[in-house]
């Protein structure tokens, strides 16, 4: 696993500040100190508004560390391949192999060992690829500062640019439209201030920032989201500040997720399934080689002579691929994503995790939705459609935007402007006189145009918050009637705007006024007396693929639920846009009492849950696991670290924080739900191939074991020498890799891909009976057509006999049993049907071959095959017949999730 580190002391608080940061300047959830004046702040940190000179920046950098927050350390090729040893069956495989070398059977412990080296390999390869593709993905949250510093105490201070990790505690820094917050900073100035900060909340709109000289003590309502702190990962989206740095470092807000890193993820999916199955086989395996020798030697008088046969035995019940197959399946899907999709897999369990999952959770912004505005409808003081309100609010967009000189355009203007484009109105029409740019103070921005041929009059042209621009209002002027507002009306407008917001719409007011002429230009308290024109409600662009992928999610059983910020009508309302059935709409306040199995069960009938913190998202992903759900989380930001960690597989796009991209497990291309749908088939795939392999490796050694059990206590020599046992394991083993490269059927990906232990228990149990009936019948057509043909019961014949029924029926489960397409759906025949081939063609000519001898083995009589042929068909037949009643009553149990394909 990557390892944190960081800088001793980097970012603290100075002596001097007592130790102490103000209000809010923690990470969410830590104590917070009294509040401080903007003026005790500075006397803590020793700063002032000119800002440090550069010997204090200098000291401080070289006594605290650099502005940077914990680093990831690679995972060398050697680490992760010694990581790999700790996988249950390796380990159990590195048992089987000692003991095979104590008792002097030297080629199964070659073997095992080159079967846990070559897995080793290849999983400790797929994984470090992977890290290097995510080291090329790595980015700075910001490059360069503009800090405000002296020379000396008593020189004028002035700006420069300085490297972000060169920041400290007490600097004075620049913000503008556009730049990346490079640590937490407590505002001082702040002109138009607004920031993006849904890497750390969530939210879509920008947050308007503000100065408090004194702010509120704890327990407030911006007790989380303080108005006047910046933190490192935000970004300005309008206005400008300046900014006293609080934090820096690994006591920043933006740092305080990489700690969650440190918190160990309960056992995912993967880790369940598997290890279930695996500490049962390892029961078996451990409990078999004592019952061999105990058995053998109370009816047959023989001791230790027997314990390499009791040792082939159990490597014999052991599923010695497993390691292998899990690997080459997984990584080979892993590429197939990376390359096709640009999905990449950190952690190659997560690929079986993805096709597990039976609930995605991901936030609306991004996903869902756009992040960018549309206009829905303009509306007039009656609420019915009126287009002449949407032209007056392009008139203000464009001449805000014009005149303001704002250096990037806000995102609801343009959503106008495209809006009224296409209603073809001109916003040229009307020359552009003044205008006053959105201010976070007052909610809304005017623009004072003039008329063509009118010079004694100015229009003022208002556009803003419904609560703001009403209050400046005194008359309605929609659709050609001017009267007056009264306090009726207004409650009857502010009670339209809230239904509209419940019903996920954002709304603008737009006003007007004529006005004489001025020469000293326009002022806000100016902007008074309006006439209210109407309204413009905007809604969150939906993403072009959303809808396509919500279908092709439900089709493949995964729920989706939405855990977001937003309010609670705006994701309902994108869920509907999407033809994704709300349900009922939850919000966190709500689930603040639940937990466990009650929790999961209320989040269990929604799909929205609103309002969430970045806590209750990870305490709804971990409740959904807990009632036996296998999640999937897909989070971009810094707020969605704990649910990434909380879930069984952590998505995020390839555009998310770096703290996100890495604290998950699976990177995407784009923040795009198709790339999950295809990265959830292909776990599928890849998870169908693995159960197909446990089905039938399972069964078949679970039969030739009792077999050889019952032969070793009817025959008067060992059933199978421990030569043979390892040569047709090989063989066995050898084709079984085909499977690994198998392409299910297309029902495969339809449902979860789970393995389950009992599932698995039940159905091998059956069908090694059945194999096992079948190497008894073979034991009756070995001594029969022996003593027949050659009055002999050669123990060379019998061991030739029964390896050519073992690959023989092995190959049979292999072609039955798998979750394959059949050779008729393709024009060339798959890797298991040539696998299946050349096991049979091995089965048979090996014992009459000149390497017989060497393995103790002689030609079996002609009568054989034909008996042969008869046993191999009737075994065949009631595989087949097995198979569809098993498949037919898991089906109606509605188990095929827990029999996974």
């Amino acid at each position: 696993m990557p390892e944190t580190t960081a800088a001793p002391g980097a970012g603290r608080v100075p002596p001097e500040a007592g130790g102490v940061r103000a209000d809010a300047e923690r990470a969410p959830g830590a104590a917070r100190p009294a509040a401080l004046t903007t003026l005790q702040l500075m006397r803590r940190l020793d700063s002032g508004p000119r800002g440090l000179t550069e010997a204090q920046a200098g000291e401080r950098l070289a006594r605290l560390g650099e502005n940077t927050v914990p680093s990831w350390r690679p995972v060398s090729w050697p680490r992760r391949f010694l990581g790999a040893l700790r996988d249950p069956f390796t380990t159990v495989l590195l048992c089987l192999g000692l003991v095979s070398a104590a008792v002097a059977s030297w080629g199964t412990a070659c073997v095992i060992l080159a079967l846990v080296v070559v897995s080793c390999a290849l999983r400790s390869g797929g994984e470090h690829q992977a890290g290097r593709a995510m080291a090329a993905l790595r980015e700075l949250v910001a490059t360069t500062a503009t800090v405000q510093r002296r020379a000396g105490a008593d020189d004028a201070p002035r700006l420069r640019e300085v490297p972000v990790d060169e920041l400290v505690v007490g600097d004075v820094v620049r913000l503008g439209p556009g730049d990346l917050v490079p640590a937490d900073v407590r505002l001082l100035r702040a002109t138009g201030l607004t920031v993006h900060q849904a890497a750390l909340t969530g939210e879509s709109a920008p947050v308007p920032k503000r100065v408090e000289d004194a702010p509120a003590g704890d327990g407030g309502p911006d007790a989380d989201e303080p108005p006047h702190m910046c933190f490192q990962g935000s970004s300005v989206a309008t206005g400008s500040g300046t900014g006293l740095v609080v934090a820096t470092g690994a006591d920043t807000r933006f740092a305080a997720a990489y700690r969650e890193r440190a918190r160990r993820r309960g056992e995912t999916a993967f880790d369940r399934s598997v290890h279930g199955i695996a500490w049962t086989l390892i029961r078996f395996m451990l409990l078999t080689p004592p019952l061999v020798l105990m058995a053998n030697a109370a009816l047959r008088g023989r001791g230790l002579e027997t314990l390499p046969f009791a040792v082939a035995v159990a490597v014999g019940l052991t599923p010695e691929m497993l390691p292998v197959i899990v690997t080459t399946a997984l990584a080979r899907g892993a590429a197939l994503l990376a390359r096709t999709s640009g999905v990449i897999v950190k952690r190659l369990p997560a690929l079986h995790d993805l096709g597990a999952i039976d609930v995605l959770c991901l936030d609306k912004t991004g996903t869902l939705t756009q992040d960018r505005p549309v206009v829905a409808h303009s509306a007039g003081p009656d609420g019915a459609p009126d287009p002449e309100v949407l032209r007056w609010a392009a008139v203000n967009s464009f001449w805000t935007i014009e005149l303001a000189e704002l250096p990037v355009p806000d995102a609801l203007d343009e959503a106008v402007l495209a809006a009224a484009d296409e209603l073809g109105a001109d916003p040229l029409a009307y020359e552009g006189v003044a205008a006053l740019p959105f201010d976070p103070a007052v909610r809304m921005s005017t623009a004072v145009v003039r008329r063509p041929g009118s010079h004694g009059s100015h229009t003022l042209v208002v556009k803003g918050a419904v609560e703001d621009v009403l209050a400046r209002c005194g008359r309605l002027g929609g659709g050609g009637a001017d009267r007056v507002l009264d306090e009726a009306a207004r409650e009857r407008l502010l009670r339209y705007a809230a239904e509209q917001a419940d019903g996920g719409l954002r709304l603008l007011a737009v006003a007007r006024a004529e006005r004489a002429p001025r020469l000293g230009g326009y002022r806000d308290a100016e902007v008074r007396g309006l006439a209210f024109l109407g309204f413009v409600a905007l809604s969150d662009a939906l993403a072009p693929s959303a809808d396509e992928a919500l279908r092709a999610l439900a089709g493949r059983g995964v729920a989706v639920k939405v855990l977001t910020g937003d309010h609670p009508g705006t994701a309902a309302r994108a869920c509907r846009d999407l033809g994704l059935a709300p349900g009922e709409v939850l919000t966190a306040g709500r689930l603040a009492g639940l937990d466990g199995p009650a929790l999961a069960e209320a989040v269990g009938r929604a799909t929205v849950v609103a309002r969430c913190t970045a806590q209750d998202k990870a305490r709804i992903v971990a409740a959904l696991r807990a009632a036996g759900h296998t999640t999937g989380f897909l989070g971009d930001g810094v707020n969605d670290l704990p649910a990434l960690h909380a879930a069984d597989v952590g998505i995020c796009p390839r555009g998310a924080v770096p703290v996100a991209r890495e604290g998950a497990d699976v990177v995407l291309a784009e923040k795009d739900l198709t790339a999950i749908e295809r990265a959830i088939t292909a776990g599928r795939h890849a998870s169908g191939n693995i159960a197909a392999y446990l089905r039938i490796t399972l069964s078949s050694n679970l039969g030739n074991v009792i077999a050889m059990l019952a032969a070793g206590l009817l025959l008067p020599f060992l059933p199978m020498l421990p030569a043979q046992v390892l040569v047709q394991n090989l063989c066995f083993d050898a084709a079984q890799l085909a499977l690994a490269f198998d392409r299910p059927a297309p029902g495969a990906a339809h449902r979860p891909a789970v393995l389950r232990p009992r599932v698995f228990l039940r159905f091998i149990t059956a069908f090694g009976l059945i194999n096992a009936c079948a190497d008894l019948a073979t034991f009756g057509v070995l001594a029969y057509s022996a003593h027949v043909t050659a009055g002999t019961d050669s123990p060379t014949v019998f061991h030739a006999g029964w390896f050519t029924e073992n690959l023989l029926t092995q190959g049979l489960v292999m072609l039955l049993l798998r979750t394959g397409r059949r050779v008729a759906e393709g024009r060339a025949a798959g890797p298991v049907p040539l696998a299946v081939t050349a096991l049979a063609v091995v089965g048979l000519l090996l014992p009459v071959s000149p390497l017989a001898p060497l393995l103790a083995m002689s030609a079996p009589p002609p009568l054989y095959y034909p008996l042969l042929a008869a046993v191999l068909t009737l075994y065949g037949a009631a595989l087949a017949y097995a198979r569809t009643r098993y498949a037919r009553r898991e089906s109606g149990e509605g188990a095929p999730r827990a029999a996974m394909g």
